[in-house]
Parts: structure tokens; sequence; C-alpha cells
């Protein structure tokens, strides 16, 4: 196992009430339409499924889709959506778990890459895509820019969401390029909220396109979001597309 950070039941079987917003149909088209064209006629590898937020609607779309999850409490809430026979997927980590066969794409969305809180494990990760693909595939990752240009010197906290329902922020090792993401969300209309946190290890772009030459990938394009956007200094996400040459 790697030292991503195992999801329980619990928060498994409340993480699609908590993303209704990611999972619409209108906010998925961008992410579908762009996977879509780059699977083309073969196959599709989702790293950390989760419960199938992309990967189910791509394979709605006619796309062979298989996905590696290391939770088996959120590849269990995919299961209740769709068979095996549909939609396989192997428990495991994303770093080092092989499946059988080759594929056109593979995608890591949502930030997950974090997940992985070594430079050591982030690598492997790449190096596990390229295990995967055919010559010519793609591996995508949608990942945000770290936040450090909200920090003033000496502050370590930034705030990400403030409503009435949730508080979320960020906390910084600049050291180590761990954040651990800070949640506060008001349970049921007694005033009580629930914590949680997560850690990550964040990076650069620039250091995941030296990621992707460690594992002879090579950078096709960058944009800043599912739409295709310019990606800019000021972008707060990007999503990235490396080519496994042919």
């Amino acid at each position: 196992m790697t030292s991503s950070e195992l999801w329980t039941r619990a928060t498994a079987d409340r993480y699609d009430a908590e993303e209704t917003a990611m999972s619409s149909a209108a906010a998925l088209e961008p992410t579908l339409a762009v996977l879509a064209e780059l699977a083309e006629d073969g196959r599709a590898l989702e790293f950390a499924i989760g419960t199938g937020r992309v990967g189910v609607p791509l394979r709605k779309r006619g796309v062979p889709v298989v996905g590696i999850e290391l939770s088996a409490h959120m590849a269990a809430v995919l299961r209740r959506k769709v068979d095996e026979d549909t939609l396989p997927v192997a428990v495991g980590d994303m770093a080092t778990t092989v499946v059988p066969g080759e594929f056109t794409v593979v995608y890591l969305v949502y930030n997950t890459i974090t997940n992985l809180l070594t430079q050591e494990e982030q690598v492997a990760c790449f190096l596990n895509a390229a295990r995967h693909l055919a010559p010519g595939g793609r591996f995508v990752i949608e990942l945000g820019v770290p936040p450090l240009r909200f920090l003033p010197p000496g502050q370590v906290a930034v705030p990400f969401d403030v409503s009435e329902q949730h508080l979320g922020f960020d906390t910084f090792d600049l050291v180590e390029q761990i954040l651990v993401s800070h949640h506060l969300t008001r349970d049921g209309d007694d005033g009580r909220y629930r914590k949680d946190a997560s850690r990550h290890r964040y990076a650069w772009p620039a250091e995941l396109d030296l990621m992707a030459r460690i594992a002879g990938l090579q950078l096709e394009r960058r944009v800043a979001d599912w739409h295709g956007a310019p990606f800019t200094q000021d972008s707060t996400q990007h999503v990235s597309v490396w080519r496994k040459p042919l």
C-alpha cells in the first residue's frame, strides 16, 4: 500500500451526496468529451476511480473503462452502479497496481495524484501510467496549482470555502510540499459540525513534466480547464496531457 490515506466506509457512503455539483451532467460534460476523444477506439484506465463519478458516465458513452481504486469501500459504492463485467475495478494503489492489457488513455482527475504523499510514489504513478499505455497513448492529469501566492510571509493557512454549511482551509508545510485540507461541515440542523482533514503532496506543473520525462512521456498540451482555456500564470488549475512515443 502507498502512503495514500485509505477512505473509510462512512466517507465512501456520503461521497456522492457531497459531490453532487461536480457530478452533474453539465459539470462532467467537458471532462467526458476530452477523455472520449483521447480514448479514440481504445480503452481508458482511470487511476483512483473512486465511486465512478467520471468512469461510469464515460463507460455509458461507449468507452471501455477499467479502474484502479485503493479503497474497497469506494469501489463497493461504484459496484452499486455498474457490474464488474461492464466496468472492471482492481482494488489496489495507483502507483504499482497492474491490470491486463493496453490503454489509449490513462487519466487521473480531481487533484488525486496529491494523495500520494511522496515524490517517489508520484514518480511511480507516472511510470505505472506509462506501463499501461499503448504507443501513442496519453496520460491525463487534472490538478490544482499550489495556491502559495496567497500566503503572506509567516502565514501557513489559506481558506478555500467559507459558507453556512462548510468551512474549508488548507495548511502548508512548505519544506515537505505537504498541505492538509481541513473541513468543518454542518451536519443536520442542530448546529453541530463534522471535522475532517486530509493530507496531500502538492506538485508544480514543471515537477510533473520531469516525472513524465522519467517515465518516457512527452508533454503534448497543458490547458487551464477541460474547456481548453489557455494556461497562464494566473491559472488556478491545469489539465495536462503527456504522450507515449510511438
